[in-house]
């Protein structure tokens, strides 16, 4: 069955992408999205078997794979609860998106590339969380950014498309090189890269060191650090999130896909299921909780001042990432998988919902250029309406559970990197329902501010891409309450089992019982950012630009997202092209070319034209020629035979 949940993406990419325009548009469509939703099904019995019946943990050999040395591993799969939650989220998802792209991409002309792709996307990703070993996960890791940088460029003949998927590659190119390193670390000390045995081998490294550039450093401390230099990557957490937003580009089912269950989702899967070796580390978990926080505070606050539809939910996913780093950090696991958990529904139900909008407005991303259009578009703006209550922690709806519980749990863990958290976690939470709620009102609410023409052509999107929205949406009310006792309830210890870290304290229990009031104060400021978000746009629709009139420089700020690529453009990008140039004039064509291929071509060409001047086409020049030859030749022979 695994193995069917694993390779059946992988036939819909090659059927597609290699006989696409033998099954066609409809054909590439049905086989695809039909062999994912297999897929999807089979990962609801594998969930089902494991995570709920507590069927027993196994590694399935596939193939072998390397052996080279010291260095042996197979091609397996890793099958236990972490595993089995990663493959709901992944294929379930990834299915409904499938289905979601047939009536949005209905009318691109590359449409068996596209669910190509996205096929190849989720094979990656499936590979990624099925690995037994850290090799095997870093060819699904590298599979994920080869796909992501496909899909964000597939409109390749827009400029800003192909900035975008560059931008996403080499930034997650920083990050996999310190994952590398640490894949690299752990052979070296462990002599294997099989988890089993790296984890039981660690805790003999605890407070091993070694020297590098005459520093003493922990053993385990940097090769964690390595691994989540990787993770932020991947993640985008804070100093490498700067190809999120750009990743917008791509078309909005790839957002989706990207931003809700796979791609962002890698690191944190990633630094759970090596959570055996960061629990050896404290300074590497402090590291984690503090980038995290940093980022779910930074995002939050880039989103307040977004006018692209698209790009304020790419922050807010920024934000919720920073979350589940900072659960992770605090030693918070089964919370931050949680919120992966019903993460994946809530904002793939926005992304695709900002879709149906953006379909329904012609192609306009502009919020600026919306509004009025609530009784137009009523199920889209219901369904809108369900996953920002689920976004912003609204009870019952799912984010409640889950974003809630790491908030507790930051105010359980003890010292002052927890407290760090707690504030930075309680004041996204507000700036979180200030900007979603600003997209509701500014998208639907208010007077019309499209032209007639757009006006005039609203409706809701097909079928095909109204279904999925609602199934997204049965998942963002119900998959908090459901799963909610046994991700982070009393059934935790028997759900999760050795899949997670799961000794020492329990820092899920602590939050458990912390103070009512603490309980009641994420739901406080989220309904205070509520009633902000309501009077800015709703009440007294003119404040916002007398605010930003006011505050010109943090407006500015934050519209500028801090900065950060205007600082990476200043120390990195523009010296990197000076010197680009430099090589190109200087060595390339001043040395190279000039001395090699340019230098060589040009002597020929004057000793050619040399030549080429004696052909005059006198016969008497050539007689005379001939006459100078033979006598020459005669010289010649007479001189060799007089030395002889």
């Amino acid at each position: 069955m695994y193995k069917f949940i694993v390779f059946l993406p992988l036939a819909g990419f090659l059927i597609a992408g290699l006989f696409g325009r033998f099954v066609g548009k409809r054909g590439s469509q049905i086989i695809t999205s039909g062999l994912l939703s297999v897929s999807a099904v089979l990962s609801i019995i594998a969930f089902w078997d494991v995570a709920i019946m507590g069927a027993a943990s196994q590694t399935i050999h596939v193939a072998s794979w390397v052996s080279s040395g010291d260095l042996s591993f197979s091609w397996a799969f890793k099958i236990d609860t972490l595993t089995v939650v990663m493959l709901v989220v992944v294929t379930v998802i990834s299915a409904l998106i499938h289905i979601y792209s047939i009536g949005y991409m209905d009318n691109d002309p590359s449409n068996p590339r596209f669910f190509a792709y996205l096929s190849f996307f989720t094979f990656c990703m499936l590979m990624l969380v099925t690995a037994d070993n850290l090799v095997q996960m870093f060819f699904g890791w590298e599979g994920v950014g080869l796909a992501s940088y496909l899909l964000i460029g597939f409109w390749y003949k827009r400029p800003s498309a192909n900035a975008a998927a560059i931008k996403a590659f080499l930034v997650n190119r920083v990050g996999d090189f310190g994952f590398m390193l640490g894949v690299l670390a752990i052979f070296l000390v462990f002599g294997s890269v099989q988890f089993d045995v790296i984890f039981a081998a660690a805790p003999d490294q605890v407070g091993a060191s070694f020297t590098f550039l005459g520093m003493e450093m922990d053993v385990l401390t940097t090769i964690c650090l390595l691994l989540f230099i990787g993770a932020m990557g991947k993640s985008a957490q804070l100093g490498l999130h700067v190809w999120l937003p750009d990743a917008m580009e791509g078309p909005t089912p790839v957002s989706a896909l990207i931003h809700a269950a796979t791609m962002v989702t890698a690191g944190v899967f990633m630094v759970v299921r090596m959570s055996p070796l960061f629990e050896l580390s404290p300074f590497a978990l402090e590291v984690v909780t503090l980038v995290g926080a940093g980022t779910a505070f930074f995002a939050a606050s880039v989103a307040l001042v977004q006018t692209d539809i698209k790009r304020v939910i790419a922050y807010s996913t920024c934000s919720q990432l920073g979350y589940m780093f900072f659960a992770i950090g605090i030693g918070a696991y089964g919370a931050a998988i949680f919120h992966l958990f019903t993460h994946a529904f809530f904002k793939a139900l926005l992304f695709l919902g900002s879709g149906s909008v953006i379909h329904a407005f012609s192609d306009q991303q502009d919020m600026r250029k919306m509004g009025g259009v609530y009784t137009m578009i009523p199920l889209t703006y219901l369904l809108m309406i369900v996953g920002t209550l689920a976004l912003t922690g609204i009870w019952p709806f799912a984010g409640y559970f889950s974003k809630d519980m790491i908030i507790e749990a930051a105010f359980s863990a003890p010292g002052s990197v927890g407290e760090f958290a707690f504030m930075m976690g309680i004041a996204a939470a507000f700036m979180t329902a200030f900007y979603s709620w600003r997209l509701i009102f500014m998208t639907f609410h208010g007077k019309p501010r499209a032209s007639e023409k757009i006006l005039s052509h609203i409706h809701e999107a097909p079928a095909s891409m109204m279904v999925p929205l609602m199934l997204l949406a049965v998942g963002a009310i119900t998959a908090g309450f459901i799963f909610d006792g046994l991700f982070i309830g009393e059934g935790r210890d028997a759900f999760w089992r050795a899949s997670i870290f799961l000794e020492g304290e329990d820092i899920i229990e602590s939050a458990h019982h912390i103070p009512l009031f603490v309980k009641l104060l994420p739901l406080i400021v989220s309904i205070a950012g509520f009633m902000l978000a309501w009077l800015f746009y709703i009440r007294r629709p003119n404040l916002p630009g007398q605010v930003a009139g006011a505050f010109k420089g943090l407006h500015s700020f934050l519209l500028h997202k801090w900065y950060f690529d205007e600082l990476y453009d200043l120390l990195f990008v523009r010296p990197a092209f000076r010197f680009g140039h430099w090589l190109w004039k200087k060595g390339d064509e001043g040395t190279i070319d000039r001395y090699g291929p340019d230098g060589v071509s040009a002597s020929v060409m004057r000793l050619a034209t040399k030549i080429r001047a004696m052909q005059t086409g006198y016969v008497y020049h050539y007689a005379f020629a001939m006459l100078i030859g033979v006598a020459g030749f005669v010289t010649y022979i007479i001189f060799m035979k007089g030395g002889s």
